[in-house]
């Protein structure tokens, strides 16, 4: 158990660290190739609109060939994906490496988390999807300091490196002892659709991935703005992932014990406020707290969101590997929506009405979930999210 949940921790890692090194170069890629901000959304939204067309692929593949194909598989795209974001030299470029990334993301996790699971003793859930997801976030957070390696020492040799990791990772997998494939049927996933516990899962997973997207292109380009480098911007996002790498098995031991709903709506509480300090666009000395706050508190929403995506489709009948491949879509569309969304709304008004509409998300759904206090119920997460 323990070898499998460190390789599913170093396999979310990379992923996410491919996913947030495009932050502290997203500046540059602005200046370099006379990006607006609503192309520089595009540019990042690309990766989560490839994990929405991965989605579904990737989950069937968990529950048809298995968990670990459906990693290598995953793996097989993200080297590709590295290999071309490396040698990319325009937008359209960039932007199908990052979609090919997204798409083999989609076939990781959802093999990832399904063979986690598939081993997992119920009692111990939370906890162990929260030590992923602290490595999850960490990678997250630790992507800028690989962009702004990139910056410094050149992309070609950063992301080119990136791909021969791929391969060790390959490797990794093949070591350990397959889970086995879980048959899926229409009416395990019609029933899935039907639980409230599922459901919610998935809503509370498209808003932190949505609030998540309108933090990562303004807060980066605003910092720009003010004379920060790549490199200064990777340090903050790193100091940043010190702190939701410890954040995250808290709130999956907390998910266990008292229900995901109390650790969700303290983390609203905290989104709301931070994001309304972002709207004021103040300067660098006092806008850097609230983009560490900011972080803190969206990162805290994933992993109840895990619990409860991985709860209802047990609840169903429904395997898990069809359910992350679910998940991957949730998420993806608030990563694909808040980035496009924000960069557009930003160019045409100014960065403060993209958080102040980010502060709105949390505090309404906020108080849907506060109409039912009882631990773990998910109902008032899924209609404060819609």
């Amino acid at each position: 158990m323990r070898r499998l949940l460190v390789l599913v921790a170093v396999l979310v890692f990379v992923d996410t660290m491919l996913y947030a090194a495009l932050t502290p170069l997203l500046p540059r890629f602005a200046d370099e190739l006379a990006l607006s901000k609503g192309q520089a959304g595009v540019l990042v939204a690309a990766y989560a609109a490839g994990a929405l067309i991965g989605a579904i692929p990737g989950g069937m593949a968990a529950v048809r060939f298995g968990p670990r194909r459906a990693v290598l598989g995953g793996l097989a795209l993200m080297g590709l994906a590295s290999v071309g974001f490396a040698l990319a030299d325009d937008f359209w470029s960039l932007s199908g490496a990052r979609l090919l990334q997204g798409g083999g993301s989609a076939f990781t996790w959802a093999g990832a988390f399904a063979w986690l699971l598939a081993a997992a003793p119920p009692a111990r859930r939370g906890e162990l999807i929260g030590t992923a997801m602290g490595a999850a976030v960490f990678g997250a957070l630790f992507g800028p300091v690989v962009g702004a390696a990139a910056a410094l020492a050149g992309r070609a040799i950063v992301f080119c490196a990136l791909a021969s990791l791929a391969v060790a990772l390959a490797a990794w997998t093949l070591r350990l002892d397959a889970a086995p494939a879980a048959p899926a049927s229409a009416v395990t996933l019609t029933r899935a659709f039907a639980t409230a516990r599922f459901t919610g899962g998935l809503a509370l997973m498209s808003l932190a991935s949505l609030l998540f997207g309108i933090l990562s292109v303004l807060a980066p380009l605003h910092l720009a703005g003010a004379g920060w480098g790549a490199a200064a911007i990777g340090a903050l996002w790193l100091g940043a992932a010190a702190l939701e790498t410890v954040e995250s098995p808290l709130i999956g031991r907390l998910s266990d014990r008292r229900g995901p709903m109390l650790p969700v709506r303290l983390a609203l509480r905290a989104g709301a406020l931070a994001s309304l300090g972002l709207a004021t666009g103040a300067r660098p000395l006092l806008y850097v707290p609230f983009v560490v706050a900011a972080s803190a508190s969206f990162g805290a929403l994933f992993t109840p969101a895990f619990a409860l995506i991985a709860d209802g489709a047990d609840r169903a009948g429904l395997a898990q590997g069809m359910a992350f491949g679910l998940m991957n879509a949730a998420w993806a569309i608030g990563a694909a929506l808040g980035p496009a969304a924000a960069g557009a709304i930003a160019g045409a008004t100014g960065d403060w009405i993209p958080f102040l509409l980010a502060a709105a998300l949390c505090a309404a759904t906020l108080v849907a979930a506060r109409g039912r206090r009882r631990a773990g119920s998910p109902s008032a997460v899924s209609s404060g999210s819609r």
